[in-house]
């Protein structure tokens, strides 16, 4: 089969090398600009196959592959289509996940070939659910292969009516905390936790016009340790 390869997140360079040791896969191009998407046409591919590719592939270019296109997005679709689905799955409460889908002329609203649910849980930060995602794509990505080599695979529609949808800009907004606004503590703490992905530097806020970086660390308690009273290596001052 011969495939052209767009991308390349870090999990994207996974399977990319992956896909290049297979036998029977000849993965004509790695395309990572949109400029050079010209060469799909010259290279009349069977399939196209994306895993972190930033632009919107025209439907001209869908149209060459004689299987299709099919993109890998790490979020449960159609919860979280777009950018930062990590953040956006602590932030709003909505399943996290990867899924596997084929591409159309809108971001990530083709149809399902195969989804996987990734648990979270309340102590987890933004960086901790990317790195399960990643995981999570991997594996999938080959267990489904041998399906998409065979041409055996059954799609299902995505309910987009249910779904949720994130822009860039949106992360941006979500970095300012505004000190004045009024809201609920545990949303708070999953809007903070969802940011926190160090090194980076997210969430912030601007006090005398100084800006000061937040990062947060939430762990679980040991059982037993949930008394009425504070821990005993609290210090008292009187």
């Amino acid at each position: 089969m011969d495939i052209v390869f767009l991308g390349v997140n870090d999990v994207g360079f996974r399977i990319y090398e992956w896909l290049c040791e297979r036998d029977g896969v000849d993965v004509l191009a790695l395309v990572t600009e949109k400029d050079q998407l010209g060469l799909i046409h010259d290279l009349t591919p069977d399939l196209l196959v994306s895993v972190g590719y930033n632009y919107l592939v025209p439907e001209s270019v869908l149209d060459v592959p004689t299987r299709g296109a099919i993109n890998l997005h790490p979020s449960y679709l159609p919860y979280n289509a777009g950018k930062s689905p990590n953040v956006w799955s602590l932030v709003e409460g909505t399943p996290a996940g990867a899924t596997l889908h084929y591409m159309n002329d809108s971001f990530d609203e083709g149809e399902i070939i195969e989804r996987k649910r990734v648990d979270t849980s309340f102590e987890d930060t933004g960086k901790d659910v990317h790195r399960r995602l990643e995981a999570a794509q991997f594996e999938m990505f080959r267990e489904v292969w041998p399906a998409i080599e065979d041409g055996e695979v059954e799609t299902k529609k995505q309910d987009l009516e249910q779904g949720t949808y994130h822009t860039t800009q949106d992360f941006v907004n979500l970095c300012k905390i505004d000190t004045d606004e009024t809201v609920r503590v545990e949303d708070f703490l999953n809007q903070l936790r969802a940011l926190t992905f160090p090194p980076f530097d997210n969430a912030f806020v601007e006090i005398d016009g100084k800006r000061y970086y937040i990062d947060i660390e939430i762990r679980r308690a040991d059982d037993g340790d949930c008394a009425d009273s504070p821990s005993d290596g609290l210090i008292e001052s009187y």
